[in-house]
């Protein structure tokens, strides 16, 4: 068995709850990961024929649409346990947004002015909803993984008013 990337051992999380299409895996990490960890579409459709493949899910129900289940094996058991337990090395951030921020100063005056607007009304929204899920937490884990999104998105925030200020 190869070592498990991120977006592996997260599909490998969310099977530990139960059979799941690829569709539906898209969901649950949307609602349970939020903005620390995209998992996207594409990402999960190339990953989940590789755990099949390396026997760490099967094949289950054939649903409508001819939509296919995964159910997670012993083996992906294991190998999800394992990369818990493993060193977790270095976090990366990718954000297109933030990105075009930082080399905002390429821009005219007009386009950074846009991309300014528009990155402050992303970022609140996604404050918002941070906000929201904050209140909404039932328990400690959920609570606390909604404020750590909450710092996140007000450190954005910080970044687009120092890219403002330009």
């Amino acid at each position: 068995m190869s070592e498990l990337n991120a977006t592996a051992a997260a599909l490998l999380g969310l099977l530990q709850d139960g059979p799941a299409t690829g569709g539906q895996l898209v969901a649950a990490a949307e609602e349970r990961f939020g903005a620390f960890f995209s998992v996207t579409r594409s990402q999960v459709y190339r990953e989940l024929p590789a755990l099949a493949q390396e026997g760490l899910v099967r094949l289950g129900k054939q649903g409508p649409r001819s939509s296919q289940q995964y159910v997670i094996t012993a083996a992906g058991k294991k190998a999800f346990k394992a990369w818990l337990a493993s060193e977790a090395g270095p976090d990366h951030f990718r954000s297109p947004l933030i990105l075009r921020l930082v080399h905002a100063g390429s821009l005219t005056a007009k386009q950074r002015g846009a991309l300014i607007d528009t990155a402050r009304a992303a970022y609140q929204a996604e404050l918002d909803e941070a906000k929201a899920a904050v209140k909404a937490a039932d328990d400690p884990l959920s609570k606390a993984t909604a404020e750590y999104r909450q710092q996140c998105v007000r450190g954005a925030l910080k970044l687009v008013d120092a890219v403002n200020a330009l």
